[in-house]
């Protein structure tokens, strides 16, 4: 009876044995089909019994060793990405602060320009106008014309009365100069000094009238009230048959010729601004920037501590410490070329930035970079540097 369960047991462990074989040259066949790298290696061991068992272990192929070459690749990649990527970010963290809290640079600019206020030197009725609103009118050009006929009747009037004080002068004259050739038995001293008198004061006269017929010749021409400046006219009001009043302006002509740009900077960015640092203002709709220089930097604004209140004492208004606003102090840049196609009108919002000035065109990248450092990126620090004499004081 044993012997008969010993030969059952040895042909079941050689059953196994085979099939496990197969199962082993059947995993190798799919690993190759499938592409894996790790193929199962089976090991037969005696167990209790002298029955044995097969047991599965993982072998490592060459495919295995390069599949983790490959990955620890992958791994150090990616943390060089996440490195270039922290840098990336700092430096442009820095560029952005540097641009929108320390570069001289504002949005708060604006078009600027005179406005010439023409008012008659003379009261009357217009006669003629001859301007209508936005025209182009250059110096000199007649605006309208008042009604002369009152200032013609003028002028007539003092020609006339010049030419009576003229008369009386020569009558005068010619009295004191008789009188002057007659000896002191024939006329006192005394008459002789009366018509010495009488002559210079119809000599005076003459001036008189003379000057009086140059008014009315003046007034004469100011009827027609004409141009100051070449510009546009603008807001025009008026129309024929208006009173003009003398000294009342009632026509605006905008002067072409001084535009300029006004940029509202912070007073933390004064210490980066000198006098003639090239500028470029840049209008809402128009890419192209407008170019120009600094011309000058306004010295006073107004102070609203330093109003009297109604009893006269100083009207301080409260201030947060933890809120502190930069003053903003108005700079002047005046206009050096406009790109084709950007027109100008005085009230345009402008972005300014203020660009590298005329002294520091000769410098390298290098000194530029770190001068830009020292000026912006230290300023956070409070360790800023200002640009020295470039708004100098006046002597």
């Amino acid at each position: 009876m044993d012997g008969i369960v010993e030969d059952k047991a040895i042909q079941q462990g050689e059953m196994s044995v085979a099939t496990a074989r197969s199962l082993r040259v059947g995993d190798q066949a799919s690993a190759r089909r499938t592409g894996e790298t790790d193929p199962v290696k089976l090991r037969v061991t005696e167990g209790p019994g002298d029955s044995k068992h097969i047991a599965a272990a993982p072998v490592k192929s060459r495919s295995g060793r390069h599949s983790e070459t490959w990955q620890g690749l992958r791994h150090a990649v990616r943390t060089l990405a996440t490195v270039a990527i922290a840098v990336l970010a700092a430096s442009a963290a820095l560029v952005i602060w540097d641009q929108y809290n320390a570069g001289p640079w504002t949005r708060d600019g604006r078009v600027r320009v005179q406005v010439a206020s023409v008012a008659p030197e003379i009261s009357g009725k217009i006669k003629d106008l001859r301007i209508v609103d936005n025209q182009f009118v250059r110096k000199g050009d007649v605006l309208y014309v008042i009604d002369p006929f009152d200032f013609e009747v003028a002028l007539r009037a003092n020609k006339a009365g010049l030419e009576q004080r003229i008369a009386d002068l020569n009558v005068k004259a010619s009295q004191a100069e008789r009188r002057n050739r007659l000896s002191d038995l024939a006329v006192s001293t005394e008459q002789k000094q009366v018509y010495e008198g009488n002559a210079l004061q119809a000599k005076a006269a003459v001036d008189l009238a003379q000057e009086q017929v140059r008014q009315a010749a003046i007034n004469l021409q100011r009827t027609e009230v004409r141009s100051p400046v070449n510009g546009i006219v603008t807001n025009l009001l008026l129309r024929e048959g208006d009173y003009a009043r003398q000294g009342a302006a009632n026509v605006s002509v905008i002067d072409t010729d001084s535009y300029w740009v006004d940029g509202y900077f912070e007073e933390t960015k004064l210490a980066r601004l000198c006098i003639g640092d090239r500028a470029e203002a840049k209008l809402m709709g128009y890419s192209a920037p407008i170019t120009g220089h600094i011309a000058t930097v306004t010295r006073g604004v107004s102070v609203s501590n330093a109003a009297a209140s109604t009893q006269g004492l100083p009207n301080v208004d409260p201030v947060y410490t933890w809120v502190r606003l930069a003053q903003r102090v108005p700079v002047r840049i005046a206009i050096d070329n406009v790109p084709p196609g950007v027109p100008l009108v005085s009230g345009l919002t402008a972005t300014v930035t203020i660009r590298e000035g005329a002294g520091r065109e000769n410098t390298t990248r290098l000194q530029r970079v770190r001068a830009e450092v020292e000026t912006s990126f230290f300023g956070l620090f409070g360790g800023a540097s200002e640009r020295s004499d470039c708004i100098p004081n006046p002597s």
